[in-house]
């Protein structure tokens, strides 16, 4: 699967029992698969080495779902 950088903001939303994700500068918004709990603070800004799961689908029907590969905190 090809990889691809994203940068943007974590985010939470209230779906279900609740979905951390994050949306990219460019507004796409993703759905990352086992968040790293050091990531799941709302407003974090993120680089992430991510491949999109296209053998997944989520019932919370918010973003692509991704797999994070690596991951970066910004200022």
């Amino acid at each position: 699967m090809k990889q691809f950088t994203i940068e943007g903001k974590v985010v939470f939303q209230d779906i279900e029992d609740g979905v951390w994700g994050i949306t990219g500068a460019d507004g796409a918004k993703w759905l990352p698969i086992h968040l790293p709990s050091s990531l799941k603070k709302k407003g974090l800004k993120v680089r992430v080495i991510a491949q999109e799961r296209d053998d997944m689908v989520s019932s919370f029907q918010w973003g692509t779902p991704i797999r994070i590969l690596s991951f970066q905190i910004l200022k």
